[in-house]
């Protein structure tokens, strides 16, 4: 039986009646859709709101089982979306949805033709992002500005050198080991975890290697491995030894 978690309608605390009356062979399909096509655990989620707030609309419209739904009926879904303020990057999300599903129940034999392709998704036009770019002369301002006395000096001025040099986002580089910085050919080397399990090695500028070098030694992090490389500092001031073991911190930087 289709759990109660996968899709649930804004209002409602069980899988749509929609679904119910529409029998086994397509309660298997839209459970084999979410649980075995769809990998991310955020996007099930965002999908399975999606599915049963589409759901949802097509039982007060009057629909039985998933067997009677039509072009029409998507339209009207997204036009009903859109008067209720939804964004535009929502409804393509809706969209990208509904569009999945019915070509797994095509697949499985439920429906006889997919009904959304061609109902057209609104079109996202993206503007100039305003966020100002850092110069060369502002960035080497920026870390020359940074009190390299102190620990937590030398950790603020390495984390925003690899973001700096390397163009990391804020997550990957915050979520740096000590083990993805590595010396190899000589140089040093940064190991950045991206998105998907994907994960991208590139040299380091040499102004860059050698504010991870000092801020590494300082810290006493050279051996560390599989810890975090920026932590957070839970107690002032930073201290070295058997003390400063205990101001050290395991969780990443925020």
């Amino acid at each position: 039986m289709l759990s109660q978690d996968l899709i649930v309608a804004p209002t409602q605390g069980r899988p749509p009646a929609l679904i119910e009356g529409s029998g086994r062979k397509a309660r298997d399909r839209i459970e084999h859709f979410l649980r075995a096509a769809i990998d991310n655990d955020n996007t099930r989620r965002a999908y399975g709101r999606s599915l049963g707030s589409f759901f949802a609309f097509l039982e007060d419209g009057g629909r039985a089982c998933i067997q009677d739904i039509g072009p029409l009926d998507v339209r009207d879904y997204l036009e009903a979306a859109k008067a209720n303020g939804l964004s535009t990057a929502t409804l393509k999300q809706h969209m990208a949805a509904i569009r999945m599903l019915s070509n797994q129940l095509v697949t499985g034999g439920v429906l006889e033709h997919n009904p959304a392709p061609s109902v057209k998704a609104p079109r996202q036009k993206l503007g100039k992002g305003k966020t100002p770019v850092l110069t060369a002369e502002e960035a080497g301002e920026l870390l020359r500005s940074i009190d390299a006395k102190t620990v937590v000096g030398l950790r603020d001025r390495a984390l925003i050198g690899v973001m700096v040099f390397t163009f990391a986002r804020v997550s990957a580089a915050c979520g740096l080991n000590v083990a993805d910085i590595f010396h190899q050919q000589r140089r040093l080397w940064v190991r950045l975890h991206e998105k998907g399990g994907k994960f991208h090695e590139m040299t380091c500028r040499h102004s860059l290697e050698g504010d991870l070098v000092e801020y590494k030694e300082r810290a006493q992090l050279a051996e560390a491995g599989q810890v975090p490389l920026f932590q957070a500092i839970k107690y002032r001031p930073y201290c070295r030894g058997e003390v400063g073991a205990r101001c050290r911190t395991s969780r990443p930087c925020n």
